[in-house]
């Protein structure tokens, strides 16, 4: 049913050229990795866009890191733990929490300006949801992505050793007969281009164009999840789905993420009757895991029969949400809501995805020269459910893992090859693709969203079943390869949801709603293969 490759092409069409690593993607991930790779090695950045334009450039909350007095990485391990339900890998939480501290210092020596405050100009921290203590360091109040990725991006911009290719769409990995990661397709102003290397980084971000609402941009639409997994490469953990619970719902307004920071700073989160609901289902109320909040949302939604609940911070003096909440602030106020006087209508909306390229604790894949890094990898740090804050720590930490172990590979001999030949298929003609993306985007929504059934399941499945033949044919637009991306990740998403019978964090099921210590332990795609399930 899954092609190899979903382009057409043959050896003599694309243009050949190489360098020492590759990275696919552009946010604090790809940015940053970058940095430390080129230290000793010459680097492509490819970006489906511009530069900046990533899922960190919107990130709102922060990064998390043990360095405040009184906390410590085994408090923020704890945190960590708790979150993830279980499924965490206990030796990659490990190297989190105590690589992060020093690792937020480099991001600072890199030209991050993390507020500040109090007379010696300490680092300001905030709370957020599942933390027992305040070590979220942020950047002009709510806006901690742009800058780390302003910063990022000024000091790739400098490099000599960094070339940066916009407006590129990486199509497929090539690899040679033993399986090892050569390089990369990708189309560039309208045409063919084969990347060769040593080794390839993906940082190509989530998947969350899979859904109807979502907090992420355009560009997410799962291209390195569907690449690796066409290449041989396993995908770990896909039914643990985040959705954020606070996003914005209003007419007329983009679904637009409300940070978990604002509940840190004391907002409630009341029913259409104007009731405080959370204690009722949480011992932390507002501050619980993500998964927690997000269904008590859905819950009263469902028996209030209305479309939202409200954000309520209105009991905060007005200076402090106009000073530490900038963004949301005068997004709310551009639609007419004001935060220091108005209830924000919020509901949750996909936001990240706990799963993707299964990668050893270097960042390496089970394809030889194949890294991954953020969202797009699955180092088993966030488990079944990732603690806020978490992923911008995971890129760097990773990042640097990835530029160490990389720089090994370059002492080796690598002999490049050449495109492989494929059988010629006839391109499929795919008429409103548009129409299609957006009925997918509704079939998850609806039936592998924040709750989920073996009815519901398997519907979503049969959907995606009558769009299946296209992953068999190849194309020749990005809008195309984005929507066999989607659906790739959809469709394997959809299948470890229906396996997984139980609930746990990020993946809730109405039929089984309890944990089950049964299901300690992963689920693993394999192109060619099939489902591996491995303990924890």
């Amino acid at each position: 049913m899954f092609a190899r490759f979903i382009a057409n092409f043959t050896p003599e069409q694309a243009t050949v050229h190489d360098t020492e690593v590759i990275v696919v993607g552009t946010g604090i991930a790809g940015l940053y990795t970058a940095l430390k790779i080129a230290e000793y090695a010459d680097v492509v950045i490819l970006c489906k866009k511009g530069l900046t334009e990533s899922n960190t450039n919107r990130a709102q909350g922060g990064i998390a890191a043990a360095i405040a007095e009184g906390d410590s990485p085994d408090l923020h391990r704890e945190d960590t733990l708790m979150a993830g339900a279980g499924l965490n890998s206990l030796t990659a939480v490990d190297v989190l929490v105590h690589d992060g501290p020093d690792l937020v210092e480099d991001l600072i020596q890199l030209g991050t300006q993390f507020d500040k405050e109090g007379e010696d100009d300490h680092l300001a921290l905030t709370k957020e949801g599942a933390h027992s203590r305040r070590r979220i360091l942020h950047a002009n109040g709510d806006a901690t992505g742009a800058e780390i990725v302003r910063a990022l991006a000024a000091q790739v911009r400098q490099n000599p050793r960094i070339t940066v290719i916009e407006n590129a769409f990486a199509i497929d990995l090539i690899t040679a007969e033993n399986g090892s990661c050569k390089g990369l397709l990708y189309e560039h102003e309208g045409a063919l281009r084969y990347i060769r290397s040593k080794a390839t980084v993906l940082a190509t971000g989530g998947a969350g164009r899979m859904y109807r609402y979502t907090t992420n941009p355009d560009v997410t639409t799962a291209d390195g999840f569907a690449m690796a997994y066409r290449a041989g490469a396993q995908l770990q953990d896909l039914e643990f789905i985040q959705f954020h619970p606070t996003v914005l719902v209003y007419p007329g307004a983009p679904r637009f993420l409300i940070s978990e920071a604002v509940r840190g700073e004391g907002a409630v989160l009341r029913n259409a009757a104007g009731e405080r609901f959370m204690p009722a289902y949480h011992a932390l109320e507002e501050l619980a895991p993500r998964d927690i909040v997000a269904r008590a949302i859905v819950s009263e939604i469902e028996k209030t029969k209305s479309t939202y609940v409200y954000l309520d911070i209105t009991h905060q003096p007005p200076e402090l949400i106009k000073s530490r909440f900038p963004t949301i602030y005068a997004f709310c106020l551009s639609y007419g809501l004001d935060m220091t006087t108005d209830w924000i209508p919020v509901a949750p909306a996909q936001h990240y995805v706990m799963g993707g390229v299964k990668t050893d604790l270097y960042g390496e894949t089970n394809v030889r020269r194949l890294f991954a890094c953020g969202e797009v990898s699955c180092t088993g740090v966030h488990g079944a459910n990732r603690l806020a804050s978490n992923s911008l720590s995971e890129a760097i930490v990773f990042g640097k893992r990835i530029a160490e172990r990389v720089q090994a590979f370059l002492d080796e001999p690598c002999e490049h090859i050449g495109l492989p030949t494929v059988p010629t298929r006839y391109p499929s003609p795919v008429e409103m693709i548009e129409d299609r993306k957006l009925h997918l985007q509704k079939v998850m929504v609806r039936y592998v969203g924040v709750k989920r059934t073996k009815e519901s399941l398997e519907r979503a499945l049969a959907e995606m079943g009558r769009l299946a033949p296209m992953l068999s044919h190849a194309y020749s637009k990005p809008s195309e390869w984005e929507f066999i991306n989607l659906l790739t990740a959809a469709m394997l998403t959809a299948q470890a949801a229906l396996l997984r019978e139980e609930s746990r964090g990020g993946h809730y099921r109405n039929d089984f709603p309890k944990q089950d210590e049964q299901w300690l332990k992963h689920i693993v795609f394999q192109h060619g293969i099939g489902v591996i399930e491995e303990g924890c």
